[in-house]
């Protein structure tokens, strides 16, 4: 329930009441002043994310900050506030406490919740908002991928689809390289394993 659902005269949520959701470990968005919760995210989604920005941060120029579940103003009432689980954005673009700037990179990773959200809903929007790359990261146990989105002409297309142990390249933000498989493997090699052998330069 909403804050404006208690309200005998209901108005849009801002940001200002964020501040006063349960810290609950949920996930708490605004879209048109409306709330949207997302639950605490699993071990499996918690990996990746902390894997893919090690991986990212390796690989990203001096000018580029990787930012992990960084709260983002679509609009100058502050009603429509997203949380990516990751996002790239170059320096110049750091704001505090919110973005208000489109990165130049948004990761989701899918969880059962939020399939019809990451895959239709938040790719309307990160297009709208002007977001150039979105990635779709899917922690499929057994076969986990990514898929690329690139902005063109207002709205994404598909540009690359890797899963497993193949290797995702790709040019935009940056040149980045890395295996699917090794963001969610569970075990401590990863690390030599994660950029495709060569790819990256790194072990």
């Amino acid at each position: 329930m909403s804050i404006g659902e208690t309200d005998p005269h209901p108005r849009p949520l801002t940001v200002e009441d964020l501040e006063r959701m349960p810290e609950d470990g949920s996930r708490y968005e605004l879209v048109d002043g409306r709330l949207d919760v997302s639950p605490s995210p699993t071990s499996p989604h918690s990996l990746i994310d902390t894997r893919l920005s090690h991986v990212l941060t390796g690989q990203a120029p001096e000018d580029y900050i990787v930012l992990s579940g960084p709260g983002i103003n679509f609009d100058a009432d502050r009603t429509h506030h997203r949380i990516p689980d990751l996002a790239v954005i170059r320096y110049e673009d750091y704001e505090a406490p919110y973005l208000t700037r489109p990165p130049v990179l948004a990761v989701e990773i899918v969880s059962p919740s939020s399939v019809f959200r990451d895959h239709h809903t938040k790719r309307v929007e990160y297009a709208k908002f002007g977001i150039e790359s979105y990635w779709i990261v899917s922690p499929d146990a057994d076969d986990p991928g990514v898929l690329e989105l690139r902005l063109k002409d207002g709205q994404y297309r598909e540009t690359a689809q890797v899963f497993g142990e193949a290797v995702f390249e790709t040019d935009a933000p940056f040149p980045a390289a890395f295996v699917p498989h090794w963001l969610m493997a569970p075990d401590r090699t990863w690390r030599r394993h994660v950029y495709g052998g060569d790819a990256g330069g790194r072990s």
